[in-house]
């Protein structure tokens, strides 16, 4: 008995040859209605970003029952120093993100697997090699930086070496995630993402809580959870690449020389992506400096953990799966030849992006109290002080949708230059400017760091669509 192929699977010659992989990517999507070409790859990412967002809220909220707020304040500000360096990291994904969807656009496979490999490599090197050892003995003097209370800094450092030490598996992951993406096949990431989360759940529970003879490890067992989680689906889904299951494949007895070739173009589109990122999380960082100046700083750093690094992402989740979507459709219409069909993706994505934000906005605002105890919130000042952030992300988060499918349709056609300008002025100098400003005259109180937040976020709107419509990246040119 045959049987059909899956979808991303390549059909097997007899004998066990490998057919032509001219049939291996999906052309829909540099040829069938854009729309639906934007939906294909959006939905399942979306779903998958929900999904796995749910074991940061878990994390969350078991921490804050079982931990209590200052286990909140110590993940926050842990993952906020954290992404500064994991954003570097996947900087390189970036750029591969950008060569893969122009190879699979142009219907080049050889290139495609070339590029993931050599992206594979040099992250292997940067993360091991470099950045973990230097993150935990960098990481005490990063929680300086951020004013953390001594009651934050006992729960959020061994968090934080745990995730410098040992996170190379949650690379693996978003590496294969972002190229089969990129090459046009969203469902694997999803299914890969279901099992990384179901996973990571059952982890937690056990490790944060404890069970039977394992102790319970409270806020470090989060961190724990999420590294094993990774560490298991990396090895899984290693032996699928190189089992020639997925539309993108690596094959046994290929060479791991260094590519310089590919590597200069991964830095080239990656590295401004990376610098963006960095950019970004270090004024994250800063922001929670001033936030640790004020008078509550313990209340208001949980208040601004659950309120904009969870609950906000009930808008970034969707946000980002769209810009991804909007970045492979893109990429692969541009690399086809078609760049209007790039162009009507990101209008597309937009879209969706503003109906999704202006739904979860609305939940904000009509239910904050609940949405906030759900994390344990219930000392008065941390609810207070949450309810009058979610009040400003309500709006907020309509700006960040369509800023970040603009961004898509930027990075995704190689134009990660402009991305970068604008995360600077609208995301580091503008709302720390603000902050500044204000705390060296008037006096800075909570409201005023909320509000610096959504000026930043208008801006970064404003500049993405300016620079998307300037078309400057019709011209940009990936090297063979």
């Amino acid at each position: 008995m045959t049987r059909k192929p899956s979808a991303g699977e390549i059909p097997s010659r007899p004998g066990g040859a490998s057919a032509r992989h001219e049939r291996s990517f999906d052309r829909s999507i540099v040829e069938g209605p854009i729309g639906s070409a934007v939906w294909k790859l959006a939905w399942p990412t979306m779903l998958q970003n929900v999904i796995g967002g749910l074991q940061g809220i878990v994390d969350h909220a078991m921490v804050g029952n079982y931990v209590g707020y200052a286990g909140n304040a110590a993940i926050g500000v842990s993952w906020q120093i954290f992404l500064v360096v994991q954003v570097f990291i996947g900087s390189l994904f970036t750029g591969m993100g950008v060569l893969v969807a122009r190879f699979a656009g142009a219907n080049e496979p050889k290139k495609v697997n070339r590029a993931v490999q050599q992206a594979f490599l040099t992250a292997a090197v940067i993360s091991v090699g470099i950045l973990a050892p230097v993150g935990y003995l960098l990481a005490p003097t990063l929680l300086d930086l951020v004013h953390a209370t001594d009651a934050v800094r006992a729960e959020a450092l061994p968090y934080i070496r745990t995730m410098f030490l040992f996170s190379f598996g949650m690379m693996v992951f978003f590496m294969l995630g972002g190229a089969l993406r990129s090459a046009g096949d969203a469902k694997t990431p999803l299914r890969l993402g279901i099992w990384l989360t179901v996973l990571n759940l059952a982890l937690n529970v056990i490790l944060i809580r404890g069970a039977g003879p394992i102790p319970a490890f409270g806020t470090l067992g989060a961190a724990m959870g999420t590294v094993i989680a990774g560490g298991i689906l990396a090895v899984a889904a290693a032996a699928a690449l190189f089992g020639g299951r997925w539309v993108i494949r690596l094959e046994r007895g290929t060479s791991w020389r260094p590519d310089w070739k590919v590597i200069r173009q991964l830095f080239r589109f990656g590295l401004p992506a990376g610098i963006q990122g960095v950019a970004m999380n270090i004024g994250g960082v800063i922001l929670l400096g001033f936030i640790g100046s004020l008078a509550t700083s313990a209340e208001a750093q949980a208040a601004y953990s659950v309120g904009y690094t969870q609950l906000f992402s009930l808008i970034t989740w969707t946000s980002v799966g769209l810009m991804g979507a909007t970045a492979a459709v893109a990429g692969q219409n541009l690399g086809a030849g078609r760049p209007e069909r790039s162009v009507q993706g990101v209008h597309a994505a937009s879209k969706i992006s503003v109906a999704v934000a202006a739904a979860v906005g609305l939940l904000f605002l009509l239910l904050p109290r609940p949405l906030l105890g759900v994390f344990g919130m219930n000392d008065p000042v941390v609810t207070a002080l949450g309810t009058q952030l979610l009040a400003f992300l309500s709006l907020s988060g309509v700006f960040v949708a369509v800023a970040l499918a603009y961004t898509g349709g930027l990075q995704g056609t190689g134009d990660t230059r402009g991305p970068l300008y604008i995360s600077v002025i609208s995301q580091l100098v503008l709302p720390l400017g603000i902050c500044w400003a204000v705390q060296a005259t008037a006096g800075l109180e909570a409201h005023h760091i909320w509000l610096a937040i959504l000026i930043g976020h208008v801006t970064r709107c404003a500049l993405s669509m300016a620079r998307f419509r300037r078309g400057a990246w019709r011209e940009i040119v990936v090297e063979g």
